[in-house]
């Protein structure tokens, strides 16, 4: 099974930036996975955006800590099963964490996870929820796939180590700061810390720069608001996982440099 990974797509130019790339690895991979907590304004995502990535060839979307600051997905979250939201939330939110699902015949296990350090300290802890879902998607699947949205290095490094030869696949997102340690672990999980966003090059973080200097400068709140205005940077994973025992076989790293002016009309 070959996959097609993106991190954080921000806003337009992001979603711009993965149409433009599908256009050339839709037809050469099996799975396309894209976190979408950033993919409309850069907050969140809305069934309209939603539907535009679907209609680009995206298989399944993962999210995190912004899955929620467009409220409207609480309309539309529990009625689509390919829109995930970390598995680690309490009982009671809306939506799926994980889902057992299949393609052309391959049954596999998609699980979206959050870090607590620095985030959220009063999610469950993802270790533990790991382990809770592996109990019972280890008896149907060796391929197991996860999205671990969190802060620090430490924790995502931490967490692959824990789960190597039971996770095919761990990438983190949330940094939006792609990492060069993509790596196939002792026990054959694939990782990396952080696969990177997809939006402007000349932003913070897909953000306009102005904004987010004058809080540096300040200490003050700005508002910040997605830039679209640069050239833009994709970035990706393109990932090898063997249908029968679920080991990564090839873990490589995607990066394009795109000028604004080949997304004209994209």
């Amino acid at each position: 099974m070959r996959l097609f990974v993106v991190g954080d797509i921000i806003g337009k130019p992001g979603r711009r930036a993965l149409k433009y790339m599908l256009k050339g690895y839709r037809d050469l991979v099996d799975l396309v996975l894209v976190n979408v907590e950033n993919a409309a304004g850069g907050f969140g995502i809305t069934k309209k955006v939603y539907e535009e990535l679907k209609s680009l060839g995206v298989d399944f979307m993962t999210s995190g800590n912004h899955i929620w600051d467009k409220k409207e997905v609480y309309e539309f979250i529990d009625s689509v099963k390919d829109l995930l939201r970390p598995a680690n939330y309490p009982d009671g939110v809306p939506g799926k964490g994980y889902g057992l699902f299949e393609k052309d015949g391959v049954k596999f296990a998609l699980i979206n996870l959050m870090g607590r350090s620095l985030l959220d300290s009063n999610l469950d802890n993802p270790f533990r929820v790991f382990d809770r879902i592996y109990q019972e998607v280890s008896k149907i699947t060796n391929i197991i796939i996860v999205d671990f949205h969190a802060e620090t290095t430490s924790e995502k490094w931490a967490f692959g180590l824990y789960v190597d030869g039971r996770a095919s696949l761990v990438y983190g997102t949330h940094t939006h700061v792609p990492t060069a340690d993509h790596t196939i672990l002792k026990h054959g999980t694939g990782y990396i810390t952080d696969v990177g966003m997809s939006g402007c090059w000349y932003s913070v973080i897909g953000m306009k720069s102005k904004e987010a200097i004058e809080r540096f400068l300040k200490g003050i709140p700005q508002k910040y608001e997605v830039e679209e205005k640069e050239d833009v940077i994709f970035n990706g994973l393109l990932v090898d996982i063997d249908n029968i025992s679920g080991k990564t076989l090839r873990i490589e790293r995607l990066q394009y440099y795109i000028r604004k002016e080949e997304l004209d009309g994209v």
